[in-house]
C-alpha cells in the first residue's frame, strides 16, 4: 500500500502507460520509492478498444505496485486537450475569475458547458496579466475518469501533458534561462514546449511515432502490430552518408521511417515562426528531446540536422532522489519517458509552477460534498442537543396525542362509506385513461402511416415509375433485401368481413417496407435510372421516415436496398422492367 502521504501518479499516454509513487525529501526534494511501465498498441483501427485497453493497464500497474484503493493524479495527453495562452489587462485579483470566464467561453471551440476547463497565471514581465487555459470535453474525461474508478483508484488531480513537462523541466533545468524548447515525441502527437525564463507556451502536433508505424504497414502490406515490430527492432531513422552502410532490408525500412518523419522538423520550424512573432519569443538556442517516440535510433541526429539546434534528451531524473531498491541502471534509459510523472509528483508536494486540475464532475460532487461535510457535523450536534429538549416534551405530548387519536378513530369511522365510494370511483377513472391511451396510441401508429405513404407519394412523382405492391415487413435486416415477413396476409381483399387480414403468428414491430413496381423504358435516357434517382433522394432525406444508413452510419448501396426482378429494359420488345425495394425504417411501427 502507498503512504497517506505519498504521490501516487499516473501517464496515460497514447502507447505508454506509466504509474509511479512518489514521497517528499526530508529537504524538500522529490524522492521517486516505485514505478512501473506497460504499453499498448496506438492502432487507429482499434481506437474504439483504446479504454478497455488503458483499464487492463492500469489495473495491472496499481496491482504491480501495490498502492491499493488510493488517490491518484494522472495526465492526459496534449492532444486530447485545447490549450489557449491569453494575455489580460490589468485589473484587480478580485476580478480575473470572472474575466478569465469570459475569455473561456470566447476562445473555446465548444459550448462552455460541455467542457471541463481550469487555468493558471503565468509570470507577466509587463503590466498586461497573461493565463493558460486549459479544455477538454466532459464526456471525454468523464470516460477516462470512470476508467480509473473501475479499478478501485480515486482522482486526486487531472494534469495536461504539457503542464506536467513543463514543471518537470523547471524543478530539474532550474539554471535554463534563456529560450529552449522541450520535444516530447510520442505515439499519436508531439508535444512543443517553449520555455524562456518564466515565459511558456505549448503546441501540439498531429505527428508521432505511430505515423512512422502507419507508414510502414503502408510500405509493406502488413499489419500495423507487425510494423510496430519491425519499427522497434530493426527500425532507425536514416541519415545522409549513412543508408549506404547498411544491408538493403534495414536501409529501405530507415528510408521509408525517415520520409515519414519529414513533416515532423517542417511543423516545429513553423511553430517556432509563430513562437517569435505572435507570442514575442525568441527563438530556441538548443533542444530537450523526451517521449516514447525518442527512443527510435537516430531520431535526435535527424532533427538536429533540420532544425539546426544542439539537441540532447531531457533528464526529468536529474534532481529528483531516487528510493532504495530501484535500478537506476535500468531507469536511465526510459528517463526522458517519465517527465508527466516527475511534474505529478511534484504537485503532490506543492512544488509545480503551473497548477491545472481539469476536475470530473463525479469528482466535483464528492469535493463539494466533503467541503460542506464540517457544517453538516456542527448542524447534527445542535440538533442533538435539541433533540434533548425535545424528548421530554414528547413524552407529555404523547399522552395528549393518545387522546386526540382515539377522537380521530370515531371520526374515520364516519368516513369509511365515502372513501371507498372515492376509491372505487379512482379505479374507473384510471381504466378509462388506460382506454383513451390505447386509443390514442392507435390514432399516432395510424397517423404515422399516412405519413410514410405520403413521403413515398412524394418521392415516387415520377411518370416513369409505377408501384404494384406496397408490404409491411416484420424482422427484415439491413442490408439483405430477402429477409423480413410480410404483415399483411396474401389475398387480404377477399377477407371475410369482420375478419383481420394481418399475419397473426408474427413477432415485433414493422421495421421496412417492400415496394414492387415497374419503370419503363424511354427516350430520356434518365428513365433508365429512374428507381435509383429514387432511391438516392430517400438517401439524402435529413429527417424522413427511413433510414438507408447501416451500422456504421455508411450509406446502403443500392445493392442492399432493390433488385430488379425483370431487366428486359434493353429488349426493344419490352416496355421496362419490373424490381422490387425494400426500404428500412427510421422508427419501427407497431403491428396492433
Amino acid at each position: 500500500m502507498a503512504d497517506a502521504e505519498s504521490t501516487v501518479a499516473l501517464n496515460i499516454g497514447s502507447q505508454q502507460i506509466s504509474m509511479a509513487v512518489f514521497d517528499q525529501a526530508k529537504n524538500g526534494g522529490l524522492v521517486l520509492k516505485k514505478i512501473e511501465t506497460t504499453s499498448i498498441l496506438a492502432d487507429p483501427a482499434a481506437e474504439m478498444a483504446r479504454l478497455a485497453q488503458v483499464g487492463v493497464a492500469v489495473g495491472d500497474l496499481a496491482k504491480n505496485l501495490k498502492v491499493g484503493k488510493t488517490g491518484v493524479r494522472y495526465a492526459i495527453s496534449g492532444q486530447s486537450v485545447f490549450t489557449r495562452f491569453i494575455k489580460l489587462p490589468p485589473i484587480e485579483e478580485d476580478n480575473i475569475d470572472q474575466l478569465v470566464a469570459f475569455e473561456a467561453q470566447q476562445h473555446v471551440p465548444f459550448p462552455i458547458d460541455e467542457v471541463i476547463w481550469d487555468w493558471t497565471a503565468l509570470e507577466a514581465s509587463g503590466i498586461e496579466k497573461e493565463v493558460a487555459l486549459v479544455a477538454i470535453k466532459a464526456d471525454q474525461l468523464n470516460e477516462i475518469n470512470d476508467t480509473i474508478k473501475e479499478n478501485g483508484l480515486s482522482t486526486v488531480q487531472v494534469d495536461a501533458s504539457p503542464m506536467a513537462l513543463y514543471n518537470a523541466f523547471r524543478f530539474n533545468y532550474p539554471e535554463e534561462q534563456e529560450s529552449v524548447l522541450l520535444i516530447d515525441v510520442g505515439a499519436k502527437a508531439t508535444n512543443l514546449i517553449y520555455i524562456e525564463g518564466s515565459r511558456v507556451f505549448t503546441r501540439s502536433l498531429n505527428i508521432g511515432s505511430a505515423a512512422v508505424t502507419a507508414a510502414i504497414a503502408k510500405e509493406y502490406g502488413i499489419s500495423f502490430a507487425e510494423a510496430e515490430n519491425q519499427k522497434v527492432t530493426n527500425g532507425l531513422v536514416g541519415l545522409p552518408g549513412h543508408t549506404e552502410q547498411l544491408d538493403e532490408a534495414t536501409a529501405g525500412l530507415a528510408s521509408t521511417i525517415r520520409n515519414a518523419l519529414t513533416r515532423l522538423p517542417s511543423e516545429i520550424a513553423r511553430t517556432n515562426t509563430y513562437y517569435r512573432t505572435q507570442h514575442g519569443g525568441n527563438a530556441p538556442s538548443k533542444a530537450y528531446l523526451a517521449g516514447g517516440g525518442a527512443n527510435m535510433p537516430y531520431l535526435r541526429e535527424f532533427l538536429e540536422e533540420k532544425l539546426r539546434l544542439p539537441l540532447e534528451y531531457f533528464n526529468p531524473l536529474a534532481n529528483v532522489s531516487i528510493g532504495k531498491g530501484l535500478d537506476t541502471d535500468a531507469l536511465a534509459p526510459l528517463a526522458h519517458t517519465l517527465g508527466e510523472l516527475v511534474g505529478l509528483g511534484l504537485s503532490g508536494i506543492g512544488k509545480a509552477r503551473l497548477d491545472i486540475d481539469l476536475v470530473p464532475g463525479s469528482v466535483q460532487s464528492a469535493r463539494d460534498t466533503a467541503r460542506r461535510q464540517p457544517f453538516l457535523v456542527a448542524a447534527t450536534v445542535i440538533l442533538l442537543l435539541g433533540l434533548g429538549g425535545w424528548a421530554a416534551y414528547k413524552v407529555k405530548a404523547t399522552n395528549m396525542a393518545k387522546s386526540q387519536a382515539a377522537a380521530m378513530e370515531v371520526e374515520a369511522g364516519k368516513l369509511t362509506p365515502a372513501a371507498n365510494k372515492i376509491k372505487s370511483l379512482g379505479n374507473d377513472a384510471r381504466s378509462l385513461s388506460n382506454v383513451g391511451m390505447a386509443y390514442a396510441d392507435a390514432q399516432l401508429q395510424r397517423q404515422r402511416w399516412a405519413e410514410v405513404i405520403n413521403e413515398l407519394k412524394t418521392q415516387f412523382a415520377s411518370n416513369s415509375v409505377w408501384v404494384t405492391d406496397f408490404q409491411p415487413l416484420v424482422g427484415n435486416e439491413k442490408g439483405d433485401p430477402a429477409t423480413g415477413m410480410p404483415v399483411v396476409k396474401n389475398g387480404f381483399p377477399s377477407t371475410a368481413y369482420g375478419a383481420s387480414s394481418l399475419e397473426g403468428k408474427l413477432e415485433g414491430n414493422i421495421n421496412a417496407v417492400r415496394i414492387v413496381g415497374f419503370w419503363r423504358k424511354g427516350q430520356n435516357t434518365g428513365d433508365q435510372n429512374a428507381v435509383n434517382k429514387i432511391v438516392d433522394k430517400l438517401r439524402k432525406q435529413n429527417k424522413g421516415h427511413f433510414n438507408l444508413k447501416k451500422g456504421d452510419n455508411k450509406a446502403m448501396s443500392d445493392g442492399e436496398i432493390f433488385e430488379v426482378l425483370n431487366n428486359n429494359i434493353e429488349n426493344p420488345d419490352e416496355l421496362g422492367a419490373s424490381f422490387k425495394l425494400v426500404l428500412p425504417l427510421a422508427e419501427p411501427i407497431s403491428r396492433k
